[in-house]
This record gives C-alpha cells, structure tokens and sequence, in this order.
C-alpha cells in the first residue's frame, strides 16, 4: 500500500494523515467547498475537490472518490468515522474496484449494520441480549403485547438507526402508541426503514464499549474497554479508559464477549462492540460499530500502541501485531469532546468564527482537531472542534490533568462544551465513578448550575489572590521594616 486516500475531513483526517506519514504512505486529501483551506488539506501530499460544502455534494459522492483513486494511483481507502465509513454499498464499489477498503467487509457491515440483523447474529455465540424482541416489529397492537410481556419501561429502538434517532423512552402503557410513531416517523425520515424493535429500558445503566480487532488469519483481540456514559441526546461527550466500574474479572468476560460477535459476522479490522451495563454488574449487547471511534485516542493512551497503523496493516494482510496476552493497561486516559454548542441553551450548536484558539500542551496532553485560529466552523458538519485527550497515572491524575488543560485552552467566537466538561471532571458523582448515562439528566437538568460553579470558582479564585496579595503585603512590610531598622545602623556607624 502506497498512496491511501482519506475519504473523510477534519481531525480524523489529520489523524490518518499522520500516521500515514510515520508509515511512509503518501496521502490523498479529499475537499469540499467548506474546507478549501482546511488542515487536511493543506497537511496532505495530495488533495482533490469533491463540490459543495453539504456532504451530499461532496463527502458522500462515491463516484467521484473513485475516480480521482484511479486517477492518482490509490491502493487504499480510508473512510474514518461518519459519512461512507458504514456504508456496505460503498465498501462494494471499493473492492469492485481493486482497491483496498481499511476496513471490514460489506457483509461484516450489512449483518452488524442493522441492529436486529445483529443481534441474530450473535445470540447463537453465547452473547448476553437485552431482553425483549430481535425482530422488526410494525404492527401496534402485536408491539403492545410485546411491552406487556417485556414489562415497563421500555425502549423502541429503530432497527438502523444510530445517534439516538428512532429511539423512544415508554415509561407507560398509556404513551406507547403515540411514542411508537414518532419513532418509526423519525426512523424513516433519517435511514429510510421504519423497522423499530423492543427492548427492556435498562436501569442505571452504563456505556461501555470494547474495542476489539481481527485480522484474516482467524486472530482476534480486545483492547480493553471505554467508559462512555456522560452523554447528551444520546451521543458521547465525555470518555475514559479504563472504565472505574469494570473489575479485572468483568473486563475479561466483556471483552471476550466482544471477541465472540467478531466471530459472529467474520469481521476483519477494527471495531466497537457496545454494551449496556446495569445495576447488578450484568451486561447486555447494544450494538458493533464497523469502523475506528471517535473516543479512539484513550485507548490508545492506555495501550501506547497506533490504532490507524493496525488498520493498515490487518488491510495489507499482515497479521495482528500482538496476541492478548501480551496487552497490557498502563495508566489512565480522559477524552473531553469540543463542541462548538450553547450548553446553557440545550447543547444546541453554536456556528461561528475561532476569534481566538490556543490549545493546551504539556506532558501527557493531546489534542486532536481540525480548526486553526481566525477559521469559520462550518454549519454543515458535526459542530466538534477537537478532542482533548489527557493520560495520568491513575485516575485521579488523569482528570486533576484534564481541568488544568481546559484551563488552558483559549477559545472566542463560539460557545463550546468546555465549561461542561469542567463541570462534569469536578462533579462528585463522576469523580467517585457512581454515575450511569443519565448523568446530564440527574445532574444538568437545569443548565445554571454551570454558570453557578462557574461564579463560586471565580469567587474561589478572587479570593484566593486577594489572600496572596494581603500575605506578599506583609511579607514586604516586613522586608522594608528590616531594610529601616538596617540603615539606621549603618548610618550611625558610618
């Protein structure tokens, strides 16, 4: 593999191209209209124009990816995470046109693609299943019966969904046919399928996911978990490796559970498996995500090893670098997620001009982004600005680390999520690890409580440098005093 084509934009993009040069592989920038003078484009060997800044004239435009690959020579594709990274039909075209995807294959995307498909796929390998119905359901009356039997509350879920679109929360009997077709409504508007399945809701659950790896040889490892249960609208702002609840026991039941649904579908790459832990420590397959995560960074921390260079080399048909065994968790790692959004006003997106971006640097902190200073965030993309990755010793360590270098970070122009993060490294709840992924609605429901710490902090703070000041004061009464009483006696000496 020579020349890899990045089908993607941003800081995924600026990730692959980085390691792409570590590994001598000369990279292909794809643009749109909105990221003329991005990062990406300017830090790749090569880069070609895709059109209009919406992805769907541009960043979805598999045709033309093609044949600029054919055009420059590519012998491999890289899809990142979003836009095509999922999309089997595209992982066709790929292969069709003897290139290599870095990734699995379309029928490894297809069966875990669609949650029922993959939940039927790797029920016969032993892996736990949140109760209730792994097949689509349409017909009111029968998805009544199906929550009675189930027992409230109870989740509708979209078979292809993803993000938290087509998912409904059903506390009562009463509220389930209308929640049923606004899930089903949403279902079709954004995957096109109105299939929705039931589930049990589980209570106080946790997030965590296992990144795992295969290769064509029949290899397959996991390396270890991520906790992922701070989130808003049911999307991760907050993640961290190792999780604070997992015991070594757990960890190996997980991960081996992890390694059994790669088995289920032939998968061959890198991959998330997802699960749901409830409050009895047991734990219960969501869904595999077919591609690298964005929350990638904190494995890696933990393990020292380049996740994107794995890929690559399970794609050239290399075999995997290590066994099980021979991985190993080393310290702690925290990602606090970017985003350009009002979280006093509902997380909503907050577009608009990097006035100012300075990022915070030291030991042990990374930052993963796609912006320089004076850059317009674009309306048309996911709002994230970067991914601020901290590593500590410990736990303890790492998050102390994490508020210092949001500290740190300077940013004007937008609102972004930083205050958030802050708020939720410093909360008691996440700092003793009891929290599960209602932590925004237990904790946040009313958004003043930021702007409250915010105040009592900067009180802490005028008052903390009110006290150094009165305490150098005396220190310099003092220094001038003995400075007196000395030249007194010089003088009368002299």
């Amino acid at each position: 593999m020579k020349k890899v084509l990045i089908a993607n934009r941003g800081e995924i993009a600026r990730r692959v191209i980085r390691t792409l040069k570590a590994m001598d592989i000369k990279s292909v920038a794809v643009y749109s209209d909105a990221d003329r003078n991005a990062p990406h484009v300017l830090e790749a060997d090569e880069a070609v124009y895709l059109g209009g800044s919406p992805a769907a004239e541009s960043y979805l435009k598999m045709d033309l990816i093609l044949d600029y690959c054919k055009e420059l020579g590519v012998d491999g594709i890289h899809p990142g995470y979003g836009f095509l990274s999922e999309n089997a039909a595209f992982a066709r075209k790929v292969k069709a046109a003897g290139i290599t995807l870095i990734g699995p294959s379309p029928e490894s995307m297809e069966v875990m693609g669609d949650k029922l498909s993959a939940k039927q796929a790797v029920k016969d390998f032993g892996v736990p299943l949140v109760p209730g119905v792994d097949e689509a359901i349409t017909d009111v009356d029968e998805a009544i019966k199906v929550a009675d039997e189930v027992g409230y509350p109870i989740l509708i879920k979209a078979s292809a969904g993803g993000g938290g679109k087509g998912m409904r929360l059903v506390e009562k009997k009463e509220e389930f046919r209308e929640q049923m077709r606004l899930a089903q409504n949403e279902a079709r508007s954004s995957f096109g399928n109105d299939a929705v399945f039931i589930e049990k809701f589980v209570t106080k659950p946790r997030h965590i996911e296992i990144q795992v790896f295969a290769d064509r040889h029949g290899n397959a490892v996991y390396l270890f978990e991520r906790e992922c249960s701070v989130q808003r609208r049911h999307q991760k702002v907050i993640e961290e490796a190792p999780s604070a609840l997992l015991t070594p026991e757990l960890r190996k039941k997980m991960g081996e559970a992890a390694v059994a649904v790669c088995k289920s579908c032939d998968y061959e790459g890198a991959g998330t498996v997802e699960f749901l832990v409830d409050g009895n420590m047991d734990f219960f397959f969501l869904e595999m995500n077919t591609r690298l995560q964005v929350e990638h960074p904190v494995t890696e921390e933990i393990t020292g090893l380049d996740l994107v260079e794995w890929q690559i080399r399970v794609a050239r048909g290399e075999a995997l670098p290590l066994k099980q065994e021979e991985l190993t968790i080393n310290g702690h790692a925290v990602e606090i997620r970017v985003y350009a959004e009002d979280t006093l006003n509902g997380f909503t997106p907050d577009i608009g001009n990097l006035k100012r971006y300075r990022v915070p640097s030291g030991r042990a902190v990374r930052v993963d982004d796609a912006f320089v200073e004076g850059m317009d965030i674009p309306i048309f993309y996911d709002p994230m600005i970067a991914k601020l990755v901290v590593w500590g010793k410990d736990r303890k360590s790492a998050i102390s680390r994490a508020v210092k270098a949001i500290d740190e970070y300077q940013i004007s122009g937008v609102k972004t999520t930083l205050d958030f993060g802050k708020f939720v490294l410093k909360h008691e709840a996440f700092k003793s690890g009891d929290f599960d992924t209602n932590f925004v609605k237990h904790y946040f429901s009313d958004p003043s409580v930021v702007v409250t710490a915010m105040e009592d902090e900067k009180d802490a703070l005028q008052h903390g440098i009110s006290q150094i000041w009165d305490d150098i004061k005396k220190v310099k009464a003092k220094e001038f005093k003995s400075r007196d009483i000395t030249s007194s006696w010089v003088n009368a000496n002299a």
